[in-house]
């Protein structure tokens, strides 16, 4: 996934690991192997390059399919010390890549050199170095909230400081995005699409890392977590918890 395209809303990626611990599940009979297979399904995914990954049409077939290989490959190896099988259409999980590259840096700016916007990029640098009112903070993420909410692109751009970025943490365990997404209206666009109102889905504010963030929950369960920094009038970083792992804790 390198595409602001590819996003995908917080239901498709919930439902489409529900569905693939459902097929490992009917085939193995045991809830904590079925999650181990979907774990290492998503693993092998990962371990895809950019480009073989883009050539998979359908991708949940090819998650489905390898579900059905790995459980066949532990049932037939029996309870003790179950091999991996590999994976179809793509390389043997041994020569797999960390399950979550590091997002890569976002643009840097060079505040000293003149040129058209270099004022209000000084003016936000400043805003930056200085800790934003909780009251402030508050305002900006009710805000971006609404606007999620209200599927605004325009409002929701205007609150985005120019060079935003987001970074996606799946933990290899949800298929998402690997890159940051930056610029204004990329950033409002993936958080738009990740955040789609959808049947069972919620997004509100919340406490998150002793400041306010946003918390979206679908079937009651937390699905996401979003850290803010804020600028005020702007959010110029978000940074998006996808890991079951990681969530479970919040909920």
């Amino acid at each position: 996934m390198d595409s602001v395209d590819d996003v995908m809303s917080i239901a498709e990626m919930v439902e489409e690991r529900r569905h693939l611990t459902a097929v490992a599940y009917r085939m193995l009979g045991s809830r904590a192997g079925a999650v181990i297979v979907v774990d290492e399904v998503y693993r092998r995914w990962y371990g895809l390059s950019a480009r073989e990954r883009a050539r998979i049409v359908q991708p949940l077939s090819w998650l489905v399919t390898s579900t059905g290989h790995i459980c066949l490959a532990r049932l037939a190896a029996g309870p003790s010390n179950p091999p991996d099988a590999p994976a179809p259409g793509g390389p043997d999980a041994h020569s797999a890549v960390s399950a979550q590259p590091e997002p890569e840096p976002g643009p840097e700016w060079d505040w000293e050199r003149g040129g058209p916007g270099d004022r209000a990029r000084h003016s936000l640098r400043a805003r930056r170095a200085r800790p934003t009112a909780s009251q402030e903070h508050d305002a900006v993420s009710g805000a971006l909230r609404d606007a999620c909410v209200a599927q605004t692109p325009e409002a929701l751009a205007a609150l985005l400081a120019p060079d935003v970025s987001v970074s996606f943490d799946g933990g290899g365990k949800v298929r998402t995005r690997v890159r940051s997404v930056h610029g204004s209206r990329q950033v409002a666009r993936s958080l738009l699409t990740l955040l789609a109102p959808r049947p069972r889905t919620t997004l509100n504010t919340g406490s998150v890392n002793g400041r306010t963030g946003l918390v979206a929950h679908y079937d009651r369960e937390i699905a996401a977590v979003l850290t803010l920094d804020v600028a005020a009038p702007y959010v110029v970083q978000v940074w998006v918890t996808l890991n079951p792992d990681k969530l479970r804790s919040w909920t």
